[in-house]
């Protein structure tokens, strides 16, 4: 594969991967947060959220997982791809965007969910989504940097 068509296909593959995962954390942020919420304050449903908290960290991991390894990977391809390149540094601050992710999500929002693990904790899903937060807007700032550095490929 020549050097161009390996930057190309890395800046895709990366591309593809930011996507995917930006739309993960949308769905979290946007949907599955706010529910557990809502079925913690429901009728009973502090007494059995540790259930379903212990079911959403089951469920999540496996695709969780896979995103963030292709997350991982795609993210080292593009910076090795694009070493020497005028589109170096734009790399390197998509790759930043997933170690952002990575130790938000290890020192921040996996943290919360032990203590959500343990029973509806209003302070605990606060900061959970303050933490979301930081996770939203790095994977954001990731695909609009992943999109720059497609645009002059196309």
């Amino acid at each position: 594969m020549s050097s161009l068509a390996s930057v190309d296909a890395a800046t895709a593959v990366h591309l593809a991967a930011a996507a995917a995962y930006l739309g993960f954390q949308l769905t979290v942020r946007l949907v599955v947060y706010p529910q557990l919420a809502t079925a913690a304050r429901a009728p009973g449903g502090a007494a059995s959220f540790r259930e379903l908290e212990a079911s959403h960290s089951r469920r999540v991991q496996r695709l969780v997982g896979p995103l963030f390894l292709a997350l991982v990977a795609a993210s080292a391809w593009l910076v090795v791809a694009t070493r020497g390149s005028t589109d170096a540094w734009t790399a390197v601050g998509a790759a930043a965007c997933t170690a952002v992710v990575l130790v938000v999500t290890g020192l921040g929002a996996v943290p919360e969910h032990r203590a959500l693990g343990r029973g509806w904790d209003p302070a605990a899903h606060r900061r959970l989504l303050r933490w979301d937060d930081v996770r939203v807007v790095a994977s954001s700032l990731q695909v609009v940097l992943a999109v720059v550095l497609v645009l002059p490929g196309l």
